[in-house]
């Protein structure tokens, strides 16, 4: 663990140097898959996605927490995944463990406090966060707030179908080893329409106990 740290401390100095490069990165994946999927329009006509402005989606502070490993290129992986969610015109809430952690928090209660404020939890599972130990605790911890319901989201990288944890056996994943930008769409399709059936279950029960 004492390792992670020390590539989460780093990560958090070399990340703002290169800004410029990577902002240019995730324009060009944003417009590509803004281009490629309809449902990602940035015409202004279109309505606001059902579920986002509801009052279920503000009683937790962050949308998606995104789980990945200490090695740079998970990193940067879960860096421009969280870049892309927070655009216009999704404008989700992300937490991102080495930028929105409490500078001398422990590491372990930041995490516990994320998953408990988040609403979904994407793991970017890759063999690198496979061999990490503290890697495995993120995903036990994050199945322990949420066995068996629809609030995570596996993100698979580099990783053969063989390969694929256990644990999330009945969970389907998002391959990310291919077509990036499509595979970024399919995240904010699931975390849309989990909000969508937010929505419809806060009004369902609304209903059912006679409240306007």
């Amino acid at each position: 663990m004492h390792g992670w740290i020390q590539k989460l401390w780093k990560s958090r100095i070399s990340s703002s140097a290169p800004r410029e490069q990577e902002a240019k990165v995730t324009e060009l994946i944003s417009n590509s898959a803004s281009s490629s999927s309809p449902s990602l329009s940035t015409s202004p006509a279109k309505p606001p996605q059902p579920g986002l402005s509801s009052l279920p989606r503000w009683r937790r502070k962050y949308d998606v927490l995104v789980c990945h490993s200490a090695e740079h290129r998970d990193i940067n992986e879960a860096s421009r995944l969280v870049s892309f969610l927070e655009a216009s015109p999704r404008s989700l809430r992300c937490f991102l463990m080495q930028r929105d952690a409490c500078p001398g928090g422990a590491i372990s209660t930041e995490l516990c406090q994320a998953v408990q404020d988040s609403h979904l939890r994407a793991l970017l599972i890759t063999p690198d966060f496979l061999r990490d130990d503290w890697c495995q605790y993120m995903m036990h911890q994050v199945l322990s707030e949420g066995p068996m319901s629809n609030r995570i989201i596996p993100l698979v990288q580099d990783l053969s179908h063989s390969e694929y944890p256990p644990e999330l056996r009945f969970y389907y994943y998002i391959n990310l080893g291919g077509d990036r930008a499509s595979g970024y769409a399919r995240v904010t399709m699931t975390v849309l329409k989990y909000f969508e059936d937010l929505d419809k279950n806060e009004k369902t029960l609304e209903e059912q106990h006679g409240q306007p």
